[in-house]
Formats: structure tokens, sequence, C-alpha cells
């Protein structure tokens, strides 16, 4: 599908979720975090999961940001 998150991949490394992205670390959880991750991970699309983890920011296609919108700035 296009616009959908891939590449990524984790294992569990000494009690920490070590998550790649195309053979390089993204991103490393530990305690709580990675427990967290790993339960959701089970039971959701994984892709899109490690993607918002690893980038903080990731939209799917179909969802929204919310809040307003940057205006532009005048010049002064």
């Amino acid at each position: 599908m296009k616009g959908r998150p891939g590449g990524f991949t984790w294992e569990v490394v000494d009690k920490a979720v070590v998550i790649s992205h195309h053979g390089v670390v993204a991103a490393t959880l530990r305690g709580e975090k990675a427990h967290q991750f790993v339960r959701e991970a089970e039971k959701g699309d994984q892709q899109l999961l490690m993607s918002r983890v690893a980038a903080g920011t990731y939209k799917a296609p179909g969802e929204r940001r919310t809040g307003p919108k940057p205006r532009p700035r005048g010049r002064r």
C-alpha cells in the first residue's frame, strides 16, 4: 500500500527492544516503554507502531494532524 511505513524490524536484546529501519538502529526502548511496545506490537500494526516510535511524528495517510495551521509570516 502506498504511503504506509515499511522496512522496520524489532528484537529484544538484554531487556531492551531495539528497533531497526533497513538494518540501521532507529530506536532503543528500555524498561516500561519496552514492555508497553511489546504488548502493543503483538496486537496491532507493527510497522505503523515502529514508525511512530522511531520517527516520533509519523501519521498514516488517512490521519489528520490536529490543531491550528501555521500562518505565513508577512514582511515587516
